[in-house]
């Protein structure tokens, strides 16, 4: 299990027709607060501000195609050579991080072959290596090194 201890940061946050709306810096735009979108705004802080995931490299609700379907990863990190580095699904505070979830992130691994993948409910953190072929649990999310 990974511990994550969230930045502070003032979210802006604002009602409008009964909707709670959250403003996304990274998508430029407001976006409707639900509690999987409050864990996605704060793990991107965390990634951000505290790991240093370059933002630029950062693609939100990124769609990809299973077959026929189209799906949307919550987050992917791409290296400096626009290859997926790490996937990032994330659900909401009560959800378990269960068979479900994790097979979830392992469908979108086989459109998106990324080095790392994580599966977070904000409370909870769980995130996996894959090294020749196959995956290791890590007990922490990596430094993005400038090289990749």
């Amino acid at each position: 299990m990974i511990k994550i201890e969230y930045p502070k940061h003032q979210f802006k946050i604002k009602k409008e027709n009964n909707a709670e709306l959250i403003f996304d810096g990274f998508r430029k735009r407001w976006i409707i607060l639900t509690p999987e979108e409050w864990v996605r705004q704060n793990i991107l802080q965390y990634i951000t501000a505290i790991k240093n995931y370059p933002a630029a490299l950062i693609a939100i609700e990124k769609e990809i195609y299973l077959g026929e379907l189209k799906k949307r990863c919550d987050i992917v990190i791409y290296n400096r050579q626009s290859l997926p580095w790490m996937i990032i699904e994330c659900k909401e505070m009560n959800a378990a991080l269960n068979s479900q979830v994790l097979e979830q992130i392992l469908r979108y691994h086989i459109t998106l072959p990324a080095i790392y993948l994580v599966i977070t409910n904000g409370s909870y953190c769980i995130g996996f290596e894959k090294k020749d072929g196959q995956f290791y649990e890590i007990d922490e999310l990596p430094e993005y090194n400038k090289d990749l």
